[in-house]
């Protein structure tokens, strides 16, 4: 049958029937006033036909004309938004229908392109995102932030509703893990489908509109998770697009050899070919440029520069690093205030070097160096066992030996995920709300907060959700009513960290002074500003064990008054807290700790003090 269908294109052609390749540019469906252009590249194709309720689903009714270098286009007079549509692909005894690589909507993984008018109201859109060391990242899961039924996917509207509640708290950047189309409503979006089209169970393109519309309205940036390292591998319509491949491999997309492979499935792009590369390119650009983003994470760069994700040069992928690199560079030339991060892991400085300077050129990287230690240092059961030089190196690593190269978290989805707890539960398992859980996951959050680098909380971890992220069970909020003095404490937090008072300039600087590491009693203290100064040296003393301090003795960057402008110990933010009175600290002129100062802080268990001067 395939074959008697070709001979019939090649006899149809030859009458003349052959389409004119169209004039204008760019890839996919293409809406103009009276028609739609369709562009595809299918450079083992014999003839390609675009059919769709257009002109009835013609198999033949709309043939495509070859251009250079594999390329395929037509103008379809009648062809509107709203149309479905698919490309029929004839490649020897081959008959392949296929999902347009490019499109940007799809009715579902498995079923038809839909021709997408990008025509959307932005209403003179002119949001900047904020400067890396004023970032506070939330990362949320459009599927579970706030839908209300385990069966059906959060949308995009719902998600909007919450939207005063992140801007309340001080949160000023969303990271949003994957949205691209993925195989059926419920995932966690890292096998992604439909790399141009969003998730039609969340809303597709224009509810994602809206949803970065009225972030931005309510003062929030907007970051998109990228996945680059493979695509699919189910319903995936990009699987020998054209119908060739090679050691049974994926075809013109993807690698044809053992550098295919991944974890995730053996459909890691092929970064080496021109077209992928551009293919790649215009998606990132996309979500920047037409979606008003304003940032990517890229997710396991590990496996784009690695293709086993290791450090050995056996298996490194130059084509991948460079790509990420042209992809830097591109953004950076094109809209320099936007903001890109890497997923690596493996703490290689090079990552977040400059492009020009051989390195992937990337802005930040998330930061293991962090959460690692932090994390683990929080949920030991005992005290002997913590470590205040490991936290004290949580505090001080850097990239680039600049603070703000680094993502750091004690939370994310892949920490909480396949089973892994919160770090509430983690401390006491089947009791998360305990008092040791409350008082140890948020003196890591007090640890996150005052440390330099971009910090980021996962979606609910500011009121103590407990269980494992699983993408099909919506986030309980019920636990902000049961813990209100926990989202409290982040709150008061994050508008430190971010200066609200104008008393702590110095928790977005760039620089840290680790002055004080007690291994015996696990309490350290630091210095954290930019230029110096009252209301811009900001001291915090840290406890890392149950065992209170009233009068503990730390060394102090100025003499005079120091302010307390925050203590986790106190019943505001949870009745259980022992409330230990935390008075204001007199700094006398006696050196201690290498500081010209010194002090008496009141410390209760597990706790962190926040001390800053007035000015004048």
């Amino acid at each position: 049958m395939a074959t008697h269908v070709a001979s019939a294109t090649t006899r149809l052609m030859t009458r003349g029937a052959k389409a004119a390749p169209s004039r204008r540019p760019g890839m996919g469906a293409l809406p103009y006033e009276t028609g739609t252009t369709f562009r595809l590249w299918a450079p083992n194709a014999e003839a390609v036909f675009v059919a769709g309720t257009f002109n009835d689903w013609s198999p033949m009714g709309n043939p495509l004309a070859q251009e250079e270098n594999g390329y395929w286009s037509v103008d379809v007079e009648g062809a509107k938004a709203g149309d479905h549509y698919k490309y029929r692909i004839l490649n020897g005894d081959q008959d392949l229908w296929r999902i347009d690589a490019y499109a940007r909507e799809v009715t579902n993984s498995v079923g038809d392109a839909v021709i997408y008018d990008p025509t959307f109201d932005w209403d003179a859109d002119n949001y900047r995102t904020p400067p890396w060391n004023e970032m506070v990242i939330y990362e949320m899961h459009i599927g579970t932030f706030n839908g209300d039924d385990a069966h059906m996917p959060g949308t995009f509207d719902q998600a909007i509703e919450k939207l005063p509640y992140l801007r309340d708290m001080g949160i000023n950047t969303i990271e949003l893990m994957p949205i691209q189309e993925f195989p059926g409503g419920i995932s966690w979006g890292y096998s992604t489908a439909h790399p141009f089209a969003i998730e039609s169970d969340y809303g597709g393109p224009n509810g994602f509109k809206r949803f970065v519309k009225a972030a931005h309205e309510h003062g929030m940036a907007v970051i998109l998770d990228v996945v680059y390292n493979h695509f699919g591998p189910n319903d995936l319509s990009l699987w020998q697009f054209d119908g060739w491949s090679e050691n049974g491999r994926g075809g013109i997309y993807f690698y044809q050899d053992e550098r295919a492979n991944t974890p995730w499935g053996d459909t890691r792009p092929d970064y080496g070919r021109s077209e992928v590369r551009q293919y790649i390119r215009d998606n990132a650009l996309m979500w920047l440029e037409d979606y008003h983003l304003d940032g990517l994470r890229v997710d396991a760069v590990a496996y784009i520069r690695n293709y086993v994700g290791d450090d050995s040069p056996d298996h490194d992928l130059p084509d991948g690093w460079s790509l990420m690199q042209w992809l830097n560079e591109e953004i950076d030339m094109r809209q320099p205030w936007k903001v890109t991060i890497a997923e690596d892991l493996r703490h290689i400085e090079a990552i977040t070097t400059p492009a020009a300077l051989g390195g992937m050129g990337f802005d930040a990287q998330w930061d293991a160096g962090f959460h690692y230690p932090v994390n683990q240092n929080m949920i030991r059961q005992e005290d002997a066992d913590r470590s205040a030089e490991e936290v004290a190196g949580a505090v001080t690593n850097r990239y680039n030996d600049d603070a703000f190269k680094r993502v750091i978290y004690t939370e994310s989805h892949d920490e909480v995920g396949n089973g892994l707890a919160r770090i509430p539960e983690q401390i006491w398992p089947g009791n998360a709300g305990s008092w040791y859980s409350k008082k140890r996951s948020t003196l890591g959050a007090c640890l996150l907060f005052t440390s330099p680098g971009i910090p980021m909380i996962l979606q609910g971890q500011e009121f103590l959700t407990d269980s494992w992220f699983k993408d099909d069970k919506p986030l309980d909020w019920s636990k902000l009513e049961q813990y209100p003095g926990i989202q409290r404490l982040y709150t008061d937090l994050i508008q430190l960290r971010r200066n609200y008072h104008n008393t702590t300039r110095g928790l977005s600087g760039q620089f840290v002074d680790m002055y004080h590491v007690n291994p015996e009693a696990k309490v350290i203290a630091y210095h954290r500003y930019d230029k110096g100064g009252p209301q811009d040296s900001v001291v915090v003393v840290v406890n890392l064990t149950s065992q209170p301090w009233e009068d503990y003795w730390v060394g102090l960057p100025a003499e005079g008054l120091w302010k307390v402008r925050l203590f986790s110990d106190a019943s505001v933010y949870d009745p259980e807290f022992t409330n230990q009175p935390c008075f204001d600290v007199t700094g006398i002129a006696e050196p201690q700790d290498g500081q010209p100062a010194k002090g008496k802080v009141s410390l209760g268990p597990y706790t962190a003090v926040i001390l800053s001067q007035d000015a004048g």
